[in-house]
């Protein structure tokens, strides 16, 4: 079980997905290029994965018994990196190179050049199977390491999602938890416009999954249904996630233009405004 929240780790967390949001307008501005929408929405979730929830070492990435993050929709890599400079994998300057040429920190994760990362992704719907192999490895094994994967929803209308789903109907793993991001929004506009997705819910109890909805913006709500999936025997569990994307930054928010491009300078001054006028109400809020 992960520990239960007392006011002052709520606050911390809040503050640690502010600082978050800062960091990847300040990285994206500073690349010229990547995603904003859905790092900015997927803040407050990884603030609780990686300072709460997951258990592992950045001096020693390789341990044999850290928790697993697999991130399906690897577009939002923005979030990751600078969660993990946070956590300390790696220095916060080198968030500087995201894009660059030789960087470590590339568009779409790649395991082979980053230690702490755990799966290479770019084509979309592949994490599920992708973490599916390291949950079965882990019950081989007799290791009791979990499997965290994130994935979109908008990769939901990849085939290859519902196979791995199929698959699960089959072979419940209950040391995989599935984190789906339902913003609502793709490169292409709004999902229910492109290609429905709704109810999602119940076609993911079809397969026999046990199914959490949440607030993706609620951390102690999302933690307790950590907890709920964990506690989970003999099924794998999914949370989905509801977020809004460019969550914190006024003019990106559920705007699907947002999707896969950066600020301008002067809209990232704009956007940090914001973002310090947001973290003056975190620190308001819990005194």
């Amino acid at each position: 079980m992960i520990n239960s929240l007392d006011e002052n780790k709520l606050k911390f967390l809040e503050e640690k997905a502010n600082e978050i949001r800062r960091l990847i307008i300040e990285t994206l501005v500073e690349a010229g290029s990547g995603h904003s929408a859905g790092p900015l929405g997927m803040a407050d979730i990884f603030s609780a994965l990686y300072f709460h929830i997951l258990k592992f070492d950045p001096r020693n990435p390789f341990w044999d018994e850290r928790d697993r993050l697999v991130l399906s929709n690897g577009h939002i890599c923005p979030v990751q990196y600078v969660t993990m400079a946070l956590a300390g994998y790696f220095s916060i300057e080198e968030l500087k190179t995201l894009r660059k040429i030789n960087t470590r920190l590339q568009g779409h994760p790649h395991r082979a050049v980053l230690p702490g990362i755990e799966n290479t992704s770019g084509p979309l719907g592949e994490g599920i199977s992708q973490a599916i192999g390291m949950a079965i490895a882990a019950k081989l094994d007799k290791k009791d390491y979990h499997i965290y994967c994130i994935t979109s929803d908008g990769e939901h209308q990849e085939g290859n999602t519902w196979e791995a789903y199929m698959f699960l109907g089959k072979n419940q793993l209950d040391n995989l938890t599935i984190i789906i991001d339902r913003n609502y929004i793709q490169i292409d506009g709004i999902t229910e416009n492109v290609m429905p997705l709704e109810p999602l819910k119940q076609k993911l109890e079809s397969f026999g999954l046990h199914v959490l909805e949440v607030d993706g913006h609620n951390i102690r709500a999302f933690i307790d249904a950590i907890n709920e999936a964990r506690s989970e025997w003999k099924r794998t569990s999914v949370i989905i996630a509801y977020t809004i994307p460019g969550k914190g930054v006024s003019f990106m928010e559920k705007k699907f233009e947002w999707h896969g491009k950066p600020p301008d300078k002067e809209e990232a001054k704009k956007a940090l405004d914001e973002l310090r006028t947001l973290g003056g109400k975190i620190e308001s809020e819990h005194q």
